[in-house]
């Protein structure tokens, strides 16, 4: 498959956004009050990369709608192994003993020196909910013969989000001790719900993406079952897809 300028850039802000979010995820964010007790409290509090992660699946999905699963994945592992990557440099960087005048090692270690439960939870969740998210999405696009994106892509979220939420907040939060059970599972489900909405919210702008770039690209493909293989590489699996924009030319 070809690589366009477009495609580039798309996975140059998918990568981009998911270090922003596994950097800030430590913050903890009270959005407002609701109305009423959810689960012993009124407070909307969840993880502050609530406002940015979301958008690596919007991009998952229109990676996966218009390129394939094949593209879809291989952007997943760059993502891993990138944010595998900084974390190591991260580390690095605890170590290597500063400056005299360094005195905000402390500050250092609390946002970039996440401990090993964060990662281990954002390193899990992001692999399990992405690939399913891309994999709901494939088979949806071949249910629906590529009718309906909105169902899609929301059906495809509220999968992947769900399991995401549930691997990291229990992982990060919960097993590390950082929270109390209480609050993790309830930020878990508002995060859920937060995330589904999010998405919701972009439709009308992931139809307008996703509508340029199979125009623009001359791509739309369909994923067979038997590719929805997530340890693979780019390229791998193209023998299972079909570019129907490709095969309307012929």
């Amino acid at each position: 498959m070809r690589f366009s300028g477009k495609l580039v850039i798309i996975i140059a802000v998918s990568v981009t956004v998911l270090l922003v979010s596994n950097i800030i995820a430590i913050k903890p964010l009270d959005f407002f009050d609701l109305p009423f007790n959810f689960m012993g409290s009124p407070s909307f509090v969840v993880s502050v990369s609530v406002i940015c992660f979301p958008i690596s699946y919007i991009i998952s999905d229109v990676l996966t709608e218009v390129y394939g699963f094949h593209t879809a994945r291989g952007v997943i592992w760059l993502g891993f192994a990138c944010n595998l990557l900084m974390v190591f440099f991260f580390w690095i960087g605890g170590l290597i003993p500063g400056a005299g005048f360094w005195d905000s090692q402390d500050a250092y270690q609390a946002i970039l020196g996440s401990t090993g439960w964060l990662l281990m939870g954002g390193f899990v969740a992001y692999m399990v909910g992405e690939f399913s998210n891309a994999m709901v999405m494939a088979v949806l696009k071949n249910r629906t013969r590529g009718r309906h994106l909105w169902l899609r892509t929301i059906s495809s979220t509220f999968v992947g989000q769900g399991i995401d939420s549930i691997i990291f907040y229990i992982i990060a939060f919960g097993l590390s001790g950082l929270w109390p059970y209480s609050d993790v599972f309830r930020a878990m489900i508002l995060a859920w719900l937060a995330k589904t909405v999010y998405e919701a919210a972009m439709t009308p702008l992931t139809y307008l993406v996703v509508g340029w770039l199979k125009r623009t690209d001359k791509m739309d493909v369909y994923d067979k079952a038997r590719s929805l293989n997530p340890f693979g590489i780019f390229g791998s699996g193209n023998e299972d897809s079909v570019n129907a924009a490709e095969s309307a030319r012929v």
